[in-house]
């Protein structure tokens, strides 16, 4: 029996918390989704591990009286706005996103005045009250085929100026209006250390996320989402890979290609840790043990903000069947 006469301070030791998260799941029929940027402790644990899309259709198919969101906020109230009457947790409220900071939702509403015409796409990496102000949500493994299938109607494409612009090359379209946000992670690759990478490692495919900036994905042999990276590298005859994205993605790579070299993306300060995304990091062993024990903190959200924002992301479903 699990006890909860603990305080919010205390934890039981280190090798009995796994054990303790997951006989959590059974008395609170749980369910851990897990981005691939978590750490492994935590992918070891979910109950499934993908990227954006992926976990919103899981998050979408689940009966669990709990969510329990290994990720960052804006993926987190996803999950809620998928499952109003369910409790979703995080582990750490501060996990957010740069993207989505980039992208306020007074300032984004403000901006589309002067575009009243266009469709509103916008990626996933975006707040609730975003995505009600949107018409349609994507991913980075369906954003080319959602914007593929508007056809020729005008686009504002936000927050993510560097997918938008890989999504204007690859659909042949240079009128996508694009809002200027980024990701901190996959703006730190550094074109020259990739170079002097791929000099060192002169077989290895360069494989990159499309959030990258054009310097990097110039250079790069294949560009998808996560899952398509990690896809790509257990499918490829190639045996060595240079992967620029963040560094999460490859303990499951590892896992499922264990005989292949994997050499992650050097950033431009070789100093720092900066290609692991320090939102992604706050959530440790110990605070999913805290948050499926205490039921906190909790993801609340606005019902009229739910609802708005719910239509473009069942548009998204319905689109990437």
């Amino acid at each position: 029996m699990i006890s909860t006469s603990t305080t919010p301070l205390e934890l039981p030791p280190p090798d009995e918390l796994e054990s303790l998260i997951i006989e959590l799941k059974q008395t609170r029929n749980a369910v851990i989704l897990a981005h691939y940027y978590q750490e492994s402790d935590i992918q070891d644990l979910a109950d499934f591990i993908g990227d954006s899309l992926a976990l919103a259709q899981q998050a979408k198919q689940t009966n669990a009286d709990m969510i329990v969101f290994c990720g960052v906020h804006f993926m987190a109230e996803t999950a809620k706005i998928l499952n109003p009457k369910t409790t979703v947790v995080l582990p750490d409220l501060n996990a957010g996103c740069s993207l989505a900071d980039a992208c306020p939702a007074d300032l984004f509403a403000h901006w589309l005045k002067k575009y009243p015409d266009h469709t509103v796409i916008s990626y996933i990496n975006c707040s609730a009250e975003v995505k009600a102000l949107s018409d349609i949500i994507c991913t980075s493994s369906n954003a080319v085929s959602i914007v593929k299938q508007i056809g020729d109607k005008p686009i504002v494409f936000a927050p993510d100026k560097h997918l938008g612009a890989f999504i204007a090359k690859q659909t042949n379209r240079d009128d996508i209006v694009m809002w200027q946000g980024s990701c901190i992670v996959h703006e730190t690759f550094s074109e020259k250390r990739l170079l002097q990478c791929k000099t060192k490692y002169p077989t290895a495919k360069i494989i990159a996320h499309p959030e990258c900036q054009q310097q990097i994905l110039r250079h790069a042999d294949y560009i998808a989402s996560t899952t398509g990276l990690l896809n790509y590298v257990k499918e490829s005859t190639e045996d060595a890979f240079i992967i620029a994205t963040e560094a999460g993605i490859l303990h499951k790579m590892r896992q499922e290609a264990p005989n292949k070299t994997l050499i992650p993306a050097p950033p431009e300060d070789e100093t720092c840790a900066c290609n692991l995304c320090p939102y992604m990091r706050l959530n440790t062993l110990e605070k999913l043990y805290l948050c499926m024990r205490d039921a906190t903190p909790q993801i609340h959200i606005n019902p009229d903000i739910q609802s708005q924002a719910l239509l473009p992301i069942e548009r998204m479903l319905e689109m990437s069947v």
